[in-house]
């Protein structure tokens, strides 16, 4: 069966705030482990005033020290903006605190501009081309201690904490199949290259002290409600959120609105549904048969769902909802 996970984006919904949106995380994160989801994500984005999860390690921490047994992790870190060392300290100081629930997703894109970018490191040669090299660097951190290791991550050392590779494109493919590292695709919001990757993932995996063989996971988004009607209008607050991003205007999760996708402007549609092509958006049969069908064409081992809902008992409903279509077995 293929475990499905959560991607949280900690998303602040239109006049709400940061500290809503984070006790939002915390209970959809208590909810998903007792609807029996395997892990629970979140991603660092920089910048953005829709989204609460910018100290990615201190939020994880957070929703670890709410939840029991799900596994908890970061969706990922973008490594171009910190020096390998801090992120080896910060994660090995969240798996010290919660032993074997930790995981560590790496991108090299900055999740931000780049103005951004350089207010993060003060560093305008700390960029993506540094990024097989600094994911290197931080596995060593991770390993077990060697006498030519000047440097150590206290805490961290030794502790091999789960690392992935995260990406859109074809280069965290290439980089995940080189190092025998796990493989997660972001086609929630960029699927173009996901087939592409996908299988030059498993054709250059080579085997490693992490993974044996090709281990894929796919973004997808899940919006699912009692009724195909109400579903597709939940749907409409991300493909607002996507028009406005795509028009500079990026703000706080905006509502729902009826008709949407039909009064929009039509020179925005093709780009809509490219973007969250990965979809599915209906009630439990609907969603049933749009997942089946993803994971029957792509084969992925692991779904990390995602849905950017506007109304939080919503929210919290549209993952039950899920969890029923796909028969997880709730905590106990």
């Amino acid at each position: 069966m293929t475990k499905l996970s959560v991607l949280d984006l900690a998303p602040i919904t239109l006049g709400s705030t940061a500290a809503q949106a984070m006790q939002n995380t915390v209970e959809l994160a208590q909810h998903a482990e007792k609807l029996g989801f395997h892990r629970y994500w979140l991603a660092e984005h920089h910048n953005m005033p829709g989204i609460a999860s910018a100290a990615t390690a201190v939020l994880i921490g957070h929703v670890a020290g709410a939840t029991k047994t799900i596994r908890v992790g970061a969706g990922g870190i973008m490594l171009p903006n910190h020096s390998p060392l801090v992120i080896a300290e910060q994660f090995g100081t969240l798996a010290s605190l919660y032993p074997n629930r930790i995981d560590l997703g790496l991108g090299r894109a900055p999740g931000t501009d780049q103005v951004t970018s350089y207010a993060l490191r003060r560093n305008s040669s700390s960029d993506a081309q540094s990024f097989p090299q600094d994911v290197v660097e931080l596995l060593g951190y991770f390993g077990e201690p060697t006498t030519e290791q000047r440097v150590r991550a206290y805490p961290g050392s030794g502790l091999n904490v789960p690392v992935w590779i995260l990406g859109s494109s074809l280069f965290g493919a290439q980089l995940a199949a080189m190092l025998g590292m796990p493989y997660a695709f972001a086609s929630h919001f960029a699927p173009g290259d996901l087939d592409d990757a996908i299988a030059l993932y498993r054709h250059r995996f080579e085997p490693s002290q992490y993974l044996d063989k090709p281990y894929v996971m796919a973004g997808f988004n899940v919006f699912a409600a009692d009724t195909d009607d109400e579903a597709r209008l939940l749907f409409t607050s991300v493909q607002q959120a996507f028009v406005n991003l795509r028009t500079g205007n990026a703000g706080q999760l905006p509502p729902p609105i009826q008709d949407y996708e039909e009064n929009l402007d039509p020179r925005f549609v093709p780009s809509i549904k490219a973007a969250l092509a990965c979809s599915a958006v209906g009630n439990k049969q609907t969603i049933r048969r749009q997942i089946d069908a993803f994971v029957e064409r792509t084969g992925v081992d692991e779904l990390m769902i995602t849905a950017q809902i506007f109304d939080h008992k919503a929210r919290l409903h549209s993952f039950e909802l899920l969890a029923e279509a796909m028969g997880l077995q709730p905590e106990g």
